[in-house]
């Protein structure tokens, strides 16, 4: 396959995730700062957004002042924001477009028809009028968007390296949402004493759990109340949770021996070994350790996989 499609596909299906896992991130902080809460928890919450996106500079240069509107319009809207939903929507258009001979038409129709759909609900401000809605259709079509391309699409090449941009997306977006939102925790609300910490402490991680589509999941693995070491066992241990870690780097390391070439057995060896690591990993080990320094260096593992199968696969001969 060339390199100039295998890396059209895979971005193509980042992109995707990624608009997805914004909304995800969007929703949930809406939803949180409808509860009653101080401002200062408020602000925490939605700057703890923009450093997951790694956008807290950008979002300040441009609006200076945290506040809800201007981070919902920024991540949202805001074309100048390479990670916001529209400019995501549209670089996995552009991508598909490129290779729209790749795809089967109810694959380019999806992605073509969601581009046209976010710009008429954005001019005719349906995002204004029900932001909870909005990020429900953003988290639609990407759904949409995954079932048909396993639904249509012959399993070659083309098939498993959309695959691949998608789970090594998921797994970054939900070891930045772990550490973000268990970090803003410091050591405040963990293992809360008041009344009211206890309160305020299962809005919390139900939020967590409800924006990776974890909540029911949680109920029917522990039948018990959420307790956040049994949170970070959930989304980073589990093979049998869709968006865990363990999860995403199980299709990572599949997809990988599909497309395998001659330069790629070091890529395969990171993966493999991250992979066991996931594998035989215990949650008491990650916290001892500590979970952000876990979660740092997991995320530096996962880069260095997306650079490494960029010069593998992706970056087109010259």
């Amino acid at each position: 396959m060339l390199s100039r499609t295998a890396d059209h596909l895979y971005w193509m299906s980042r992109y995707t995730e990624r608009a997805e896992n914004t909304a995800r991130l969007l929703d949930v902080n809406y939803q949180t700062s409808l509860l009653p809460q101080s401002a200062e928890v408020a602000t925490y919450g939605w700057q703890g957004l923009l450093s997951i996106s790694e956008l807290l500079p950008a979002f300040k240069e441009k609006h200076g002042q945290i506040t809800p509107e201007a981070t919902m319009e920024f991540m949202v809207k805001d074309e100048s924001n390479p990670s916001s939903i529209v400019s995501c929507l549209r670089a996995a258009r552009e991508n598909a477009r490129a290779v729209r001979g790749a795809l089967t038409t109810e694959a380019w129709e999806t992605q073509n028809t969601t581009w046209l759909e976010v710009n008429r609900m954005l001019r005719n401000g349906e995002f204004e009028r029900d932001p909870g809605a909005f990020f429900e259709w953003v988290k639609f079509r990407s759904h949409l968007s995954r079932g048909v391309t396993l639904g249509t699409m012959l399993q070659d090449d083309a098939f498993y390296f959309s695959r691949l941009g998608t789970f090594l997306e998921r797994a970054d977006n939900t070891a930045r949402l772990v550490d973000v939102k268990f970090h803003a925790l410091n050591s405040e609300f963990f293992g809360a004493a008041t009344e009211e910490d206890q309160e305020y402490d299962f809005y919390h991680w139900s939020a967590i759990l409800r924006s990776v589509s974890a909540f029911e999941v949680y109920r029917k693995v522990y039948r018990d109340v959420i307790r956040p070491e049994r949170v970070a066992e959930l989304l980073i241990l589990r093979a049998d949770m869709p968006r865990s870690l363990h999860a995403c780097l199980n299709e990572v390391v599949q997809n990988l021996e599909k497309v395998r070439n001659q330069q790629s057995a070091e890529t395969q060896r990171r993966a493999g070994k991250l992979l066991a690591d996931l594998q035989y990993g215990r949650v008491e080990e990650i916290l001892a350790t500590g979970l952000h320094a876990y979660l740092t260096q997991f995320l530096d593992r996962v880069n260095d996989l997306g650079w490494r199968i960029s010069q593998d696969f992706l970056v087109p001969a010259h």
